[in-house]
């Protein structure tokens, strides 16, 4: 008597390797269901072992320096540098030498799904994280540039452990530290990866918050960002203190 097709189902859900000789077995059977099983299968294996590997080359940076004896790095990402409204906030993440989370890239790629679930899982793991948050009347006084280098630098002071050495997201800070600038860090290091999703989650929940005390904005859309929607709120409802007088076209509405 043949197997089920159901307990087919749940024994290749117990195979993770290409290799496994159940699949060769399996695809012996006939059945229509069984094959598109072992095809599906086949294909979340593949895929499993792409986010592998892609993790273990985004760990370059951060090996180079545990092979010179750092022990404790601290990878920096900011969010928030080009939207009309909102702060600019930055993160430091501190990850342990054994920290893997394969599918971890630059928050901007994920799901909000998916980086919700990843900074639940950063936050618990983590040696230490810090966060900087720089609102929009200081960031009119300083301009973004120097906003977005202070944010990072109270990321930084935020956490509990002192790093030995800085990996930042195409950036590089005042700080009597070994550092490492790398454009696209956020999707080329692991701990800048790690960072750029507590940032995003981060801005992300703060602006929901102001869309509960402004919902005519639609600020749990757009996130301050320059959309058609948010333009049309302004016309009609104004500015807010939230709202960054020096950026275009707020500057020419006031």
């Amino acid at each position: 008597m043949k197997e089920k097709i159901s307990d087919i189902k749940q024994a290749l859900q117990e195979i993770d390797s290409l290799k496994d000789p159940v699949f060769a077995q399996y695809e012996q059977d006939e059945r229509k269901g069984v094959q598109q099983a072992v095809i599906q299968r086949k294909k979340q294996i593949q895929a499993s072992e792409r986010l592998k590997e892609q993790f273990y080359q985004m760990m370059s940076y951060e090996n180079k320096q545990y092979d010179q004896g750092v022990k404790f790095i601290a990878g920096i990402d900011e969010v928030g540098r080009g939207p009309l409204a909102g702060p600019v906030v930055a993160a430091a993440v501190i990850l342990p030498r054994e920290f893997f989370l394969p599918g971890l890239t630059d928050s901007k790629k994920l799901s909000e799904a998916k980086r919700e679930e990843f900074y639940e899982i950063i936050c618990q793991q983590a040696v230490a994280v810090g966060v900087g948050i720089v609102d929009a009347a200081t960031i009119d006084k300083l301009n973004i540039y120097q906003a977005t280098k202070t944010a990072m630098m109270e990321a930084v002071e935020g956490l509990a452990v002192k790093p030995e050495a800085l990996l930042i997201d195409a950036m590089t800070l005042p700080l009597d530290l070994p550092q490492e600038s790398i454009i696209k860090g956020d999707a080329t290091s692991i701990s800048i990866a790690a960072s750029s999703v507590i940032a995003k989650v981060t801005r992300d929940r703060m602006m929901k918050e102001l869309a509960l005390k402004h919902p005519e904005y639609g600020f749990e859309k757009h996130m301050g960002y320059g959309t058609k929607q948010h333009l049309e709120a302004i016309d009609s409802y104004g500015v807010l203190k939230e709202h960054r007088r020096s950026f275009a076209p707020i500057k020419e509405k006031i």
